[in-house]
């Protein structure tokens, strides 16, 4: 499995262990709204990872090539829909604004980790 493949794999799987364990977190150690928060913004913030990954892999299959129009529009369409839904779940009080900060960094943490480890593989690759 090539590099790419591995840290995709290893993202998209940390990206829903990691939600769950601060979703759960935010459930046993804060209050309701910061635990929606946390919940409304990991989630949000999975979800647009994943439909980007499946955009991706669709608008690069040989054969069903898509336009980078194609590609630019939805994820304008992905961002300005979530930007709506953040903006709303703060503007109406329905989360706590640092909850979902810390949801929404859910892919951030996963991305870093994975290029952590990624990192470390090579180091003590070169090594050996």
């Amino acid at each position: 499995m090539g590099i790419q493949q591995r840290l995709l794999h290893f993202i998209t799987r940390a990206n829903w262990v990691l939600f769950a364990a601060v979703s759960l977190c935010g459930m046993l150690l804060a209050s309701t709204d910061f635990a929606l928060g946390v919940i409304a913004g990991g989630l949000l913030v999975t979800v647009n990872f994943h439909l980007l990954s499946r955009t991706l892999n669709k608008a690069f299959t040989p054969g069903q090539l898509a336009s980078h129009h194609t590609v630019l529009a939805k994820y304008y369409i992905r961002f300005t829909i979530s930007g709506i839904i953040i903006f709303l779940l703060i503007q109406q009080h329905w989360v706590n604004p640092l909850g979902l900060f810390i949801g929404l960094s859910v892919v951030v943490v996963s991305i870093t980790l994975a290029t952590l480890m990624e990192i470390k593989r090579l180091i003590f690759k070169e090594a050996v």
